[in-house]
Protein backbone atom coordinates (compact mmCIF):
# COMPACT_ATOMS: atom_id res chain seq x y z
CA UNK A 1 0.00 0.00 0.00
CA UNK A 2 1.02 3.45 -1.10
CA UNK A 3 2.42 5.51 2.15
CA UNK A 4 1.91 8.72 0.70
CA UNK A 5 -1.24 11.19 1.42
CA UNK A 6 -1.40 11.50 -3.35
CA UNK A 7 -1.84 8.46 -3.83
CA UNK A 8 -4.59 5.95 -4.26
CA UNK A 9 -5.58 2.28 -3.88
CA UNK A 10 -8.29 1.05 -6.19
CA UNK A 11 -10.57 -1.97 -4.53
CA UNK A 12 -13.00 -3.90 -6.45
CA UNK A 13 -16.62 -3.11 -4.90
CA UNK A 14 -17.39 -6.78 -4.32
CA UNK A 15 -14.54 -7.17 -1.95
CA UNK A 16 -15.88 -8.16 1.23
CA UNK A 17 -16.14 -5.54 4.20
CA UNK A 18 -14.70 -7.97 6.39
CA UNK A 19 -11.96 -9.37 4.81
CA UNK A 20 -8.25 -8.53 6.22
CA UNK A 21 -6.94 -9.08 3.29
CA UNK A 22 -6.48 -5.95 1.61
CA UNK A 23 -7.00 -2.40 2.56
CA UNK A 24 -10.53 -0.96 2.44
CA UNK A 25 -12.82 1.77 3.92
CA UNK A 26 -16.16 0.93 5.63
CA UNK A 27 -18.32 4.13 5.40
CA UNK A 28 -20.04 4.36 9.05
CA UNK A 29 -22.94 7.12 9.64
CA UNK A 30 -22.61 8.58 6.29
CA UNK A 31 -18.92 9.96 6.67
CA UNK A 32 -17.70 9.46 3.14
CA UNK A 33 -14.58 11.01 2.78
CA UNK A 34 -12.11 9.84 0.23
CA UNK A 35 -14.35 7.94 -1.18
CA UNK A 36 -15.39 7.96 -4.51
CA UNK A 37 -16.38 5.07 -7.35
CA UNK A 38 -14.99 4.52 -10.82
CA UNK A 39 -16.07 1.75 -13.32
CA UNK A 40 -16.85 -0.69 -10.76
CA UNK A 41 -14.06 0.00 -8.57
CA UNK A 42 -14.14 2.01 -5.24
CA UNK A 43 -11.27 4.70 -4.94
CA UNK A 44 -10.01 4.92 -1.59
CA UNK A 45 -7.33 8.24 -1.00
CA UNK A 46 -4.36 5.70 1.10
CA UNK A 47 -3.40 8.26 4.38
CA UNK A 48 -0.10 7.81 6.06
CA UNK A 49 0.15 5.79 8.57
CA UNK A 50 3.63 6.47 10.30
CA UNK A 51 2.24 9.29 12.44
CA UNK A 52 -1.23 7.71 13.36
CA UNK A 53 -0.89 6.39 17.13
CA UNK A 54 -1.04 3.20 18.01
CA UNK A 55 -2.71 0.69 20.52
CA UNK A 56 -2.58 -3.00 21.38
CA UNK A 57 -6.12 -3.28 22.51
CA UNK A 58 -8.75 -0.97 21.23
CA UNK A 59 -12.15 -1.59 22.71
CA UNK A 60 -15.45 0.35 21.32
CA UNK A 61 -18.46 1.17 23.80
CA UNK A 62 -17.87 1.71 27.51
CA UNK A 63 -20.88 0.05 28.53
CA UNK A 64 -21.04 -2.90 30.41
CA UNK A 65 -19.59 -5.37 27.67
CA UNK A 66 -16.32 -2.76 27.29
CA UNK A 67 -15.69 -1.80 30.67
CA UNK A 68 -15.95 -5.43 31.73
CA UNK A 69 -13.44 -6.73 29.48
CA UNK A 70 -10.98 -3.57 29.86
CA UNK A 71 -11.17 -4.43 33.64
CA UNK A 72 -11.08 -8.20 32.95
CA UNK A 73 -7.34 -7.29 30.74
CA UNK A 74 -6.49 -5.05 32.94
CA UNK A 75 -6.71 -8.09 35.65
CA UNK A 76 -4.43 -10.06 33.58
CA UNK A 77 -1.81 -7.26 33.01
CA UNK A 78 -3.05 -6.00 29.41
CA UNK A 79 -3.58 -2.59 28.88
CA UNK A 80 -6.90 -1.47 26.68
CA UNK A 81 -7.72 1.53 25.33
CA UNK A 82 -11.96 2.12 25.57
CA UNK A 83 -13.47 4.75 23.07
CA UNK A 84 -16.93 5.67 24.31
CA UNK A 85 -18.64 8.18 22.07
CA UNK A 86 -20.49 10.28 24.51
CA UNK A 87 -18.58 12.99 26.82
CA UNK A 88 -19.29 10.90 29.83
CA UNK A 89 -19.81 7.39 30.76
CA UNK A 90 -23.92 7.32 29.87
CA UNK A 91 -26.22 7.77 33.13
CA UNK A 92 -29.28 7.26 31.48
CA UNK A 93 -31.00 3.45 31.22
CA UNK A 94 -32.77 2.26 34.59
CA UNK A 95 -31.95 -0.94 36.62
CA UNK A 96 -30.78 -4.69 34.96
CA UNK A 97 -31.05 -8.10 37.07
CA UNK A 98 -27.86 -9.73 37.80
CA UNK A 99 -28.79 -13.52 38.61
CA UNK A 100 -25.70 -15.70 39.59
CA UNK A 101 -23.40 -16.44 36.08
CA UNK A 102 -23.62 -12.16 36.69
CA UNK A 103 -21.91 -12.09 39.76
CA UNK A 104 -19.63 -14.99 39.37
CA UNK A 105 -17.75 -12.44 36.74
CA UNK A 106 -18.41 -9.49 38.72
CA UNK A 107 -16.59 -11.42 41.45
CA UNK A 108 -13.97 -12.92 39.22
CA UNK A 109 -13.17 -9.12 38.50
CA UNK A 110 -13.15 -8.18 42.36
CA UNK A 111 -16.14 -5.72 41.84
CA UNK A 112 -19.23 -7.72 42.87
CA UNK A 113 -18.60 -7.12 47.11
CA UNK A 114 -18.82 -3.36 46.39
CA UNK A 115 -22.12 -3.28 44.48
CA UNK A 116 -23.62 -6.12 46.68
CA UNK A 117 -23.34 -3.51 49.45
CA UNK A 118 -25.78 -1.00 47.90
CA UNK A 119 -28.29 -3.55 46.31
CA UNK A 120 -30.93 -5.61 47.90
CA UNK A 121 -30.80 -9.52 47.38
CA UNK A 122 -33.96 -10.57 46.05
CA UNK A 123 -35.57 -13.68 47.78
CA UNK A 124 -38.01 -14.59 45.32
CA UNK A 125 -40.96 -14.10 42.64
CA UNK A 126 -44.29 -13.97 42.82
CA UNK A 127 -46.97 -13.59 39.40
CA UNK A 128 -50.23 -12.16 39.62
CA UNK A 129 -52.90 -11.83 37.05
CA UNK A 130 -54.14 -8.60 35.70
CA UNK A 131 -57.26 -8.37 38.35
CA UNK A 132 -54.67 -9.08 40.93
CA UNK A 133 -55.00 -12.76 41.89
CA UNK A 134 -51.74 -14.33 42.78
CA UNK A 135 -51.02 -17.49 40.59
CA UNK A 136 -47.59 -18.52 42.07
CA UNK A 137 -44.86 -17.71 44.28
CA UNK A 138 -41.24 -19.24 44.20
CA UNK A 139 -38.61 -18.73 46.86
CA UNK A 140 -35.27 -18.82 44.91
CA UNK A 141 -32.85 -20.21 47.33
CA UNK A 142 -35.56 -23.24 47.82
CA UNK A 143 -34.38 -23.73 44.12
CA UNK A 144 -31.27 -23.53 43.83
CA UNK A 145 -29.27 -22.53 47.59
CA UNK A 146 -26.20 -21.08 44.94
CA UNK A 147 -29.13 -18.52 43.19
CA UNK A 148 -28.39 -14.59 44.06
CA UNK A 149 -30.34 -12.15 42.19
CA UNK A 150 -30.41 -8.54 42.25
CA UNK A 151 -31.62 -5.38 40.16
CA UNK A 152 -28.71 -3.12 40.04
CA UNK A 153 -28.88 0.13 38.68
CA UNK A 154 -27.18 0.66 35.11
CA UNK A 155 -25.07 3.91 36.38
CA UNK A 156 -23.69 2.34 39.12
CA UNK A 157 -22.73 -0.89 37.99
CA UNK A 158 -20.69 1.05 35.04
CA UNK A 159 -19.09 3.48 37.51
CA UNK A 160 -18.11 1.02 39.52
CA UNK A 161 -16.69 -0.84 36.32
CA UNK A 162 -14.96 2.36 35.34
CA UNK A 163 -13.66 3.09 38.87
CA UNK A 164 -11.30 0.15 38.62
CA UNK A 165 -9.40 1.01 35.55
CA UNK A 166 -6.12 2.85 35.57
CA UNK A 167 -6.72 6.85 34.34
CA UNK A 168 -7.29 7.62 31.22
CA UNK A 169 -8.54 4.12 29.74
CA UNK A 170 -11.58 5.53 28.52
CA UNK A 171 -11.15 8.22 26.03
CA UNK A 172 -14.28 9.93 25.43
CA UNK A 173 -16.01 11.83 22.89
CA UNK A 174 -14.64 9.59 20.61
CA UNK A 175 -17.41 8.15 17.61
CA UNK A 176 -16.16 5.82 15.14
CA UNK A 177 -16.54 7.31 11.77
CA UNK A 178 -14.60 4.61 9.69
CA UNK A 179 -12.64 1.65 9.76
CA UNK A 180 -9.90 0.15 7.40
CA UNK A 181 -8.71 -2.94 7.44
CA UNK A 182 -4.60 -2.74 6.99
CA UNK A 183 -2.33 -5.53 5.13
CA UNK A 184 -0.97 -6.60 8.12
CA UNK A 185 -4.03 -7.39 9.94
CA UNK A 186 -4.05 -4.12 11.61
CA UNK A 187 -7.39 -2.08 11.65
CA UNK A 188 -7.10 1.79 11.20
CA UNK A 189 -10.15 3.43 13.02
CA UNK A 190 -11.39 7.32 11.94
CA UNK A 191 -13.15 9.11 14.69
CA UNK A 192 -15.11 11.69 13.25
CA UNK A 193 -13.31 14.73 14.74
CA UNK A 194 -11.10 13.04 11.87
CA UNK A 195 -8.70 11.93 14.03
CA UNK A 196 -6.97 8.32 13.72
CA UNK A 197 -6.12 5.55 15.53
CA UNK A 198 -3.91 1.99 14.48
CA UNK A 199 -4.88 -0.71 16.41
CA UNK A 200 -3.27 -4.68 16.51
CA UNK A 201 -6.67 -5.58 18.19
CA UNK A 202 -10.12 -4.24 18.03
CA UNK A 203 -12.93 -5.49 20.33
CA UNK A 204 -16.49 -3.98 19.68
CA UNK A 205 -18.75 -3.57 22.42
CA UNK A 206 -20.90 -0.45 21.00
CA UNK A 207 -24.31 -2.50 21.39
CA UNK A 208 -27.63 -3.56 19.55
CA UNK A 209 -26.52 -1.02 16.91
CA UNK A 210 -22.95 -1.36 16.13
CA UNK A 211 -21.07 -0.26 13.68
CA UNK A 212 -18.18 -2.84 14.37
CA UNK A 213 -20.56 -5.20 13.68
CA UNK A 214 -22.38 -4.01 11.10
CA UNK A 215 -18.60 -3.50 9.22
CA UNK A 216 -18.28 -7.37 9.44
CA UNK A 217 -21.25 -8.70 8.12
CA UNK A 218 -24.24 -8.53 10.47
CA UNK A 219 -27.73 -8.22 9.96
CA UNK A 220 -29.31 -5.23 11.97
CA UNK A 221 -30.88 -7.01 14.81
CA UNK A 222 -34.92 -7.89 14.59
CA UNK A 223 -37.70 -6.26 16.03
CA UNK A 224 -39.79 -8.96 17.89
CA UNK A 225 -42.96 -7.26 18.06
CA UNK A 226 -43.20 -5.67 21.41
CA UNK A 227 -42.09 -2.62 23.30
CA UNK A 228 -41.18 -1.69 26.64
CA UNK A 229 -41.90 0.88 29.24
CA UNK A 230 -38.80 0.84 32.25
CA UNK A 231 -38.20 3.65 34.93
CA UNK A 232 -37.01 3.67 38.34
CA UNK A 233 -39.33 4.68 41.35
CA UNK A 234 -37.68 6.39 43.96
CA UNK A 235 -39.00 6.88 47.47
CA UNK A 236 -37.13 9.32 49.84
CA UNK A 237 -38.78 7.90 53.07
CA UNK A 238 -38.43 3.98 51.68
CA UNK A 239 -39.98 1.79 49.61
CA UNK A 240 -42.29 -0.52 51.07
CA UNK A 241 -42.08 -3.63 48.69
CA UNK A 242 -40.39 -6.64 49.92
CA UNK A 243 -37.29 -8.24 48.68
CA UNK A 244 -38.65 -10.01 45.43
CA UNK A 245 -39.68 -9.63 42.18
CA UNK A 246 -43.29 -8.98 41.18
CA UNK A 247 -44.81 -10.10 37.76
CA UNK A 248 -48.61 -9.46 36.41
CA UNK A 249 -49.30 -11.13 33.37
CA UNK A 250 -52.62 -9.55 31.14
CA UNK A 251 -53.48 -10.27 27.21
CA UNK A 252 -51.36 -8.85 25.60
CA UNK A 253 -49.75 -6.69 28.34
CA UNK A 254 -47.24 -7.40 31.04
CA UNK A 255 -45.64 -5.65 34.03
CA UNK A 256 -43.28 -6.01 36.66
CA UNK A 257 -41.88 -4.49 39.73
CA UNK A 258 -38.63 -5.31 42.04
CA UNK A 259 -37.08 -3.13 44.26
CA UNK A 260 -33.56 -2.29 43.63
CA UNK A 261 -32.71 0.05 47.45
CA UNK A 262 -33.98 0.77 50.37
CA UNK A 263 -35.37 4.18 48.39
CA UNK A 264 -35.82 2.69 44.66
CA UNK A 265 -37.96 0.13 42.69
CA UNK A 266 -37.31 -0.97 38.83
CA UNK A 267 -40.37 -1.47 37.03
CA UNK A 268 -41.00 -2.04 33.54
CA UNK A 269 -44.34 -2.63 31.30
CA UNK A 270 -44.32 -4.93 28.18
CA UNK A 271 -46.86 -4.40 25.35
CA UNK A 272 -47.40 -5.68 21.78
CA UNK A 273 -46.95 -3.31 18.80
CA UNK A 274 -46.88 -3.73 15.22
CA UNK A 275 -44.00 -1.54 14.87
CA UNK A 276 -41.93 0.36 17.21
CA UNK A 277 -43.60 3.46 16.12
CA UNK A 278 -42.54 7.13 16.11
CA UNK A 279 -39.49 7.99 19.00
CA UNK A 280 -41.10 10.00 22.13
CA UNK A 281 -38.27 11.90 23.78
CA UNK A 282 -40.99 13.65 26.24
CA UNK A 283 -40.76 11.95 28.95
CA UNK A 284 -43.90 12.97 30.42
CA UNK A 285 -45.46 11.58 27.30
CA UNK A 286 -43.75 8.59 28.07
CA UNK A 287 -44.94 7.54 31.56
CA UNK A 288 -48.57 8.87 31.10
CA UNK A 289 -48.58 6.49 27.92
CA UNK A 290 -47.12 3.54 30.57
CA UNK A 291 -49.99 4.63 32.87
CA UNK A 292 -52.67 4.43 30.14
CA UNK A 293 -51.61 0.70 29.62
CA UNK A 294 -52.39 -0.57 33.09
CA UNK A 295 -55.23 1.54 34.00
CA UNK A 296 -57.34 -0.52 35.79
CA UNK A 297 -54.49 -2.87 37.21
CA UNK A 298 -53.55 -2.96 40.73
CA UNK A 299 -52.83 0.46 42.16
CA UNK A 300 -49.57 -0.89 43.56
CA UNK A 301 -47.93 -0.53 39.87
CA UNK A 302 -50.31 2.85 38.54
CA UNK A 303 -48.09 4.18 42.32
CA UNK A 304 -44.79 3.00 41.29
CA UNK A 305 -45.01 4.49 38.01
CA UNK A 306 -46.49 8.22 39.93
CA UNK A 307 -43.30 7.79 42.14
CA UNK A 308 -40.74 7.84 38.98
CA UNK A 309 -38.74 10.90 38.10
CA UNK A 310 -40.30 11.41 34.80
CA UNK A 311 -36.80 12.33 33.29
CA UNK A 312 -36.00 8.22 34.11
CA UNK A 313 -38.99 6.86 32.08
CA UNK A 314 -37.60 5.09 28.63
CA UNK A 315 -39.64 3.25 26.32
CA UNK A 316 -37.48 1.12 23.60
CA UNK A 317 -38.79 -1.80 21.50
CA UNK A 318 -37.46 -4.89 21.82
CA UNK A 319 -34.62 -7.08 19.43
CA UNK A 320 -32.81 -9.54 19.19
CA UNK A 321 -30.36 -11.61 16.34
CA UNK A 322 -30.38 -15.37 15.71
CA UNK A 323 -26.66 -16.51 15.07
CA UNK A 324 -27.70 -19.19 12.82
CA UNK A 325 -24.95 -21.73 12.32
CA UNK A 326 -23.52 -21.36 8.87
CA UNK A 327 -25.17 -18.34 7.68
CA UNK A 328 -24.57 -15.79 10.35
CA UNK A 329 -21.07 -13.94 10.49
CA UNK A 330 -18.49 -15.58 13.05
CA UNK A 331 -18.03 -13.17 16.21
CA UNK A 332 -14.32 -12.63 14.98
CA UNK A 333 -13.02 -11.32 11.69
CA UNK A 334 -9.26 -11.46 11.58
CA UNK A 335 -8.44 -9.62 15.12
CA UNK A 336 -11.62 -7.30 15.31
CA UNK A 337 -14.09 -9.37 17.29
CA UNK A 338 -17.52 -8.05 18.79
CA UNK A 339 -19.24 -8.96 22.25
CA UNK A 340 -22.02 -8.88 24.39
CA UNK A 341 -24.80 -6.90 22.72
CA UNK A 342 -22.61 -5.91 19.59
CA UNK A 343 -22.72 -9.70 19.12
CA UNK A 344 -26.06 -11.31 20.26
CA UNK A 345 -28.47 -9.06 21.37
CA UNK A 346 -31.31 -10.93 23.00
CA UNK A 347 -35.16 -10.08 24.39
CA UNK A 348 -34.79 -9.31 28.37
CA UNK A 349 -37.14 -11.96 29.21
CA UNK A 350 -34.71 -14.41 31.07
CA UNK A 351 -32.77 -11.56 32.44
CA UNK A 352 -29.58 -12.88 30.57
CA UNK A 353 -28.47 -9.79 27.86
CA UNK A 354 -26.13 -8.36 30.78
CA UNK A 355 -25.08 -11.93 31.91
CA UNK A 356 -24.30 -12.94 29.01
CA UNK A 357 -21.92 -10.11 27.89
CA UNK A 358 -20.21 -10.29 31.85
CA UNK A 359 -19.70 -13.89 30.55
CA UNK A 360 -18.21 -12.61 27.50
CA UNK A 361 -15.96 -9.98 28.52
CA UNK A 362 -14.22 -12.75 31.25
CA UNK A 363 -14.00 -15.44 28.54
CA UNK A 364 -12.48 -13.29 25.80
CA UNK A 365 -10.51 -11.45 28.43
CA UNK A 366 -8.30 -14.75 29.60
CA UNK A 367 -8.12 -16.00 25.91
CA UNK A 368 -6.51 -12.70 24.39
CA UNK A 369 -3.99 -11.96 27.62
CA UNK A 370 -2.69 -15.74 27.31
CA UNK A 371 -2.24 -14.73 23.31
CA UNK A 372 -1.02 -11.55 23.69
CA UNK A 373 1.63 -12.81 26.27
CA UNK A 374 2.77 -16.09 24.74
CA UNK A 375 1.77 -15.35 20.87
CA UNK A 376 0.64 -19.16 21.55
CA UNK A 377 -2.12 -19.24 20.43
CA UNK A 378 -2.52 -16.26 18.36
CA UNK A 379 -5.08 -13.34 18.51
CA UNK A 380 -7.38 -14.50 15.28
CA UNK A 381 -7.02 -18.06 17.10
CA UNK A 382 -8.08 -16.87 20.59
CA UNK A 383 -11.00 -14.93 18.93
CA UNK A 384 -11.74 -17.83 17.25
CA UNK A 385 -11.36 -19.95 20.08
CA UNK A 386 -14.09 -17.34 21.77
CA UNK A 387 -16.91 -17.79 19.29
CA UNK A 388 -16.79 -21.60 19.24
CA UNK A 389 -17.05 -21.12 22.95
CA UNK A 390 -19.81 -18.83 23.57
CA UNK A 391 -22.06 -19.47 20.37
CA UNK A 392 -23.25 -22.86 22.15
CA UNK A 393 -24.30 -20.59 24.97
CA UNK A 394 -25.52 -17.77 23.33
CA UNK A 395 -27.07 -18.57 20.68
CA UNK A 396 -29.91 -21.07 22.48
CA UNK A 397 -30.03 -18.09 25.55
CA UNK A 398 -31.27 -15.69 23.00
CA UNK A 399 -33.98 -18.26 21.14
CA UNK A 400 -35.44 -18.86 24.62
CA UNK A 401 -35.54 -15.71 25.80
CA UNK A 402 -37.60 -14.80 22.55
CA UNK A 403 -39.89 -17.68 22.80
CA UNK A 404 -40.76 -17.06 26.05
CA UNK A 405 -41.43 -13.51 25.42
CA UNK A 406 -43.64 -14.34 23.06
CA UNK A 407 -45.62 -17.13 24.81
CA UNK A 408 -46.21 -14.17 27.79
CA UNK A 409 -47.47 -11.82 25.28
CA UNK A 410 -50.26 -13.59 24.02
CA UNK A 411 -53.29 -12.03 23.10
CA UNK A 412 -56.36 -15.01 22.99
CA UNK A 413 -58.38 -15.17 25.99
CA UNK A 414 -58.80 -18.48 25.83
CA UNK A 415 -54.80 -19.38 25.66
CA UNK A 416 -54.39 -16.51 28.34
CA UNK A 417 -57.20 -18.05 30.50
CA UNK A 418 -55.22 -21.96 30.18
CA UNK A 419 -51.93 -19.93 31.12
CA UNK A 420 -52.82 -18.22 34.13
CA UNK A 421 -54.76 -21.36 35.37
CA UNK A 422 -52.98 -23.80 34.19
CA UNK A 423 -49.64 -23.70 33.18
CA UNK A 424 -48.50 -21.57 35.96
CA UNK A 425 -50.26 -22.46 39.12
CA UNK A 426 -49.44 -26.37 38.42
CA UNK A 427 -46.65 -26.64 35.69
CA UNK A 428 -44.01 -24.74 36.20
CA UNK A 429 -41.21 -25.39 38.02
CA UNK A 430 -38.36 -22.34 38.82
CA UNK A 431 -35.53 -25.22 38.94
CA UNK A 432 -35.03 -25.88 35.17
CA UNK A 433 -36.08 -22.66 34.22
CA UNK A 434 -33.08 -21.24 36.53
CA UNK A 435 -30.20 -23.98 35.04
CA UNK A 436 -28.80 -21.15 32.48
CA UNK A 437 -28.09 -19.04 35.40
CA UNK A 438 -24.90 -21.73 36.41
CA UNK A 439 -21.52 -20.41 34.83
CA UNK A 440 -18.22 -21.30 36.56
CA UNK A 441 -15.72 -18.44 36.58
CA UNK A 442 -12.25 -18.19 38.21
CA UNK A 443 -10.78 -15.07 39.68
CA UNK A 444 -8.84 -13.13 37.75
Amino acid sequence: MATTTSSFVFLKSHTSPFCLTKTLFTNIDGFGHGIGTRRGYRVIKAQSQSDVPKEQVVIVGAGIAGLATALSLHRLGVRSLVLEQAESLRTGGTSLTLFKNGWRVLDAIGVANDLRTQFLEIQGMVVKSEDGRELRAFNFKQEDESQEVRAVERRVLLETLAGELPLNTIQYSSQLARIEATPNGDTLLELVDGSKLLAKTVIGCDGIRSPIAKWMGFPEPKYVGHCAFRGLASYSDGQPFGPRVNYIYGRGLRAGFVPVSPTKVYWFICFNSPSPGPKITDSLVLKNQAKELVKDWPSELLNIVDCTPDDTVIKTPLVDRWLWPAISPGASAGRVVVVGDAWHPMTPNLGQGACCALEDSVVLAKKLARAIKSEDPSVEEAFRSYGTERWPRVFPLTIRANLVGSALQWENPLVCSVRNNIVIPKLVRLGPLLEHTNFTCESL
